[in-house]
C-alpha cells in the first residue's frame, strides 16, 4: 500500500488510532517517544522477548507473525500506518510478546515506552478509549476469521480477507485498487485457514475471473464491488 506520514492538514486512516483522535490528542500521542526507521523485513518486535515498548506507525506497513504450537509460523494480521503494535505488552507489562512484527517496507514509527503510554492513557481518557476500541476491532477480526474457517468455504474465506484489507488499506487507482503488501500464498493459507495449494488454486481462479491481478509486491483488486458480493459483504 502506498502510505505517507500525513501532514496536519490530511487525515490518518479512519480505523487506525490515529485517525480516531482528535487533533489535540493525536498531537500529544505524536509528541511522545522517539522516530526511528527501519528498513524491509526488519524486525521491530520479536515473540518470546520480555520489552514492553510500543510503536506507533507513521508510515508503511508491517506483517504480525507466530510461530504455532506445530512449529510453522502463522500470518496474524497487517498493521499500517496510523496503527500501533506492540501495545499488549505495553499495557499489559506481565507476558513475554506474543507475536512478531517486520515491516513490509521501509518505514517510519516512534518508539514509545511503556510507561510514557500509560501515563498518556490515565491523563487523556480519549486516547485510552480509542485504543479500547482499536482493540475491540481486532478481536472481532479475530473472531470472524474462526467463524469464517466453519462457515465460508475457501474462495469466499479468500476474498473476504482481500476486501478486508482493501477497505483497511487500499490505494484505489484508475485499473483497482492496489493491496501493496508481499504477502506470500503461504502467508495468506494461514490468514484465511486453508492449505496452501487451495489458496493457489483459488487465486488462479480469481485472475481468470478478472477479479485480481497478483504481482510479487503488490496484489491489484481489479474489481471490488464483484468480489465484495462473492465475500459475502457487499451489505458492508
Amino acid at each position: 500500500m502506498h502510505v505517507t506520514v500525513p501532514s496536519g492538514t490530511e487525515e490518518w486512516p479512519a480505523r487506525s488510532l490515529l485517525g480516531r483522535l482528535s487533533p489535540p490528542a493525536r498531537r500529544e500521542l505524536l509528541e511522545l517517544g522517539t522516530e526511528v526507521r527501519f528498513d524491509l523485513d526488519a524486525v521491530l518486535l520479536r515473540q518470546g522477548m520480555n520489552d514492553q515498548h510500543v510503536l506507533l506507525l507513521l508510515s508503511g506497513c508491517t506483517k504480525v507473525s507466530a510461530i504455532v504450537e506445530n512449529g510453522e509460523t502463522s500470518l496474524l494480521a497487517i498493521r499500517a500506518v496510523g496503527d500501533t503494535v506492540g501495545e499488549m505488552a505495553a499495557m499489559d507489562g506481565s507476558a513475554p510478546r506474543s507475536a512478531t512484527v517486520t515491516a513490509c517496507g521501509p518505514l517510519t514509527a516512534r518508539v514509545v515506552s511503556d510507561v510514557a503510554l500509560r501515563e498518556l492513557l490515565a491523563r487523556r481518557p480519549e486516547v485510552s478509549m480509542a485504543l479500547t476500541a482499536v482493540l475491540a476491532d481486532r478481536l472481532r477480526w479475530a473472531n470472524r476469521r474462526r467463524l469464517d474457517f466453519r462457515g465460508y468455504p475457501a474462495k469466499v474465506r479468500l476474498a473476504r480477507v482481500l476486501v478486508e484489507l482493501s477497505v483497511s488499506y487500499g490505494a484505489p487507482r484508475a485499473d483497482g485498487v492496489v493491496i501493496d503488501v508481499r504477502l506470500t500464498q503461504q502467508e495468506l493459507a494461514t490468514l484465511v485457514g486453508a492449505a496452501e495449494t487451495t489458496v493457489h488454486k483459488v487465486l488462479r481462479e480469481l485472475r481468470d475471473e478478472g477479479l485480481l491481478e497478483t504481482g510479487y509486491r503488490a496484489t491489484v483488486i481489479r474489481n471490488l464491488p464483484r468480489l465484495s458480493r462473492l465475500a459475502d459483504l457487499a451489505d458492508e
